[in-house]
């Protein structure tokens, strides 16, 4: 059983929302925070990205930062951009991306079903990245950054959500610059809010966390250090809980930095042991099926496809991010950990394969793989047995915004 509550949203008037919404902290650097936050005073970077208001040179980990965005999150209250939603509430939150819609529950979950995997992980975490979120949250009092759950659909619950959807006014619907149109509903009446929260303490027996790993390890650690001292909304977390069948995982590619001291003739000589090597005739090669990779060096793209008896058939090992890791970047080229190894960074699919092109034709890397995307029935597999992907295995398409719905854990 699956515990979710509705909550009182610190949220945008309508009139702001667009301005307000932000992408996520985790997928801008400061420098970028900073030029896309300029000319608006009511960006979330404001708050999620704070160093953008201070100088330069301040270390973005420091207690100045976390303060500066509670300063700027109380400002935004007091100037009546961000309000405090006077009943609790579910919301509906609907992204379409390329024409494709995928329509999602905004809801407080269970830091208990969290800790109890309940709510089921893929992922290791950094202690850094924790730590950050940590302090965020802490000096705040806000839960600002959304993690992303998905679950197997449940009939009565799609068919609540699509009726909602197309019968009731959306509070917030715009285009952001990117092309991706968000739009926001309120689910506020009572049998409604009773009825969802029903369904997923007796028909959803688990979550899954699709992104967000640091997000919610931050939010249970908060609760841990606070020791009660706070409202009892620090055992819940915010999250957004989206059926399976909604949700597309793109491909998460590898650019290498060197060879380790092989030439490419060598290198190609050596994946002929694990690997069928063809050259590309024209274009760049996007993989078509699982065990297939594309390679990319010297302005030339190969196919490569695993040969069979060269990978294990258990959950993980029949990954493509797995093979990768145990027949190349570890076997070839002494990247025994890619969450540290300076020889090695990763490109998610929404840049393209023209990024991995254009990242190795200047010379900042010496060769690039591009991947088949991981499936969300493997993602859900590896949940369930309690293992864990390799780092950098999912990429999903399209990201929530932060700034539009956020949940407080001080009253």
């Amino acid at each position: 059983m699956s515990i979710i509550k509705p909550f009182k949203a610190l949220r945008p008037g309508a009139q702001f929302a667009k301005q307000v919404a932000s992408r996520p902290y985790d997928v801008l650097s400061s420098a970028e925070a900073k030029i896309e936050a300029q000319g608006n005073p009511a960006s979330f970077l404001h708050i999620t990205k704070s160093e953008i208001d201070l100088p330069e040179t301040t270390d973005i980990h420091s207690s100045e930062v976390y303060e500066k965005a509670k300063q700027n999150l109380d400002a935004f209250i007091k100037r009546e951009i961000l309000f405090r939603e006077n009943k609790e509430c579910y919301y509906i939150y609907r992204l379409i991306m390329d024409g494709r819609s995928q329509v999602g529950l905004v809801c407080a979950s269970s830091i208990d079903d969290y800790e109890n995997d309940v709510i089921k992980k893929h992922e290791f975490t950094r202690p850094d990245k924790e730590l950050d979120r940590i302090n965020h949250i802490k000096t705040t009092g806000a839960q600002t950054g959304n993690v992303f759950l998905a679950y197997r659909n449940v009939e009565a619950l799609d068919a609540l959500i699509d009726k909602w959807v197309n019968t009731k006014t959306a509070v917030y619907n715009f285009t952001a610059e990117d092309g991706i149109e968000h739009a926001v509903w309120i689910v506020n009446d009572t049998a409604s809010i009773e009825k969802i929260t029903g369904i997923f303490n007796d028909e959803i027996p688990c979550t899954y966390i699709a992104d967000g790993h640091h997000r919610a390890a931050s939010a249970a650690k908060v609760r841990k250090q606070l020791n009660g001292n706070v409202s009892a909304e620090a055992n819940y977390f915010l999250t957004t809980l989206f059926p399976a069948t909604q949700l597309q995982i793109m491909d998460y590619n590898r650019v290498i930095k060197n060879l380790n001291s092989l030439s490419v003739a060598d290198f190609l000589k050596a994946l002929e042991d694990d690997f069928v090597v063809e050259p590309v005739k024209s274009g760049a090669y996007k993989p078509r099926h699982l065990h297939e990779f594309g390679f990319y060096t010297s302005r030339k793209w190969y196919k490569l496809v695993s040969k069979p008896g060269t990978y294990s058939e258990d959950p993980i090992g029949i990954l493509d991010v797995t093979i990768l890791q145990n027949n190349i970047l570890g076997k070839l080229l002494n990247i025994q950990d890619q969450r540290t190894d300076k020889n090695i960074d990763f490109v998610g699919g929404i840049r393209g394969l023209g990024e991995l092109e254009k990242r190795v034709n200047s010379g900042e890397m010496a060769a690039a793989f591009s991947l088949y995307p991981v499936s969300i029935e493997q993602l859900f597999a590896i949940a369930d047995s309690g293992n864990v992907m390799p780092p950098k295995s999912t990429w999903f398409e399209p990201k929530l915004r932060d700034g539009l719905i956020t949940h407080l854990i001080c009253e």
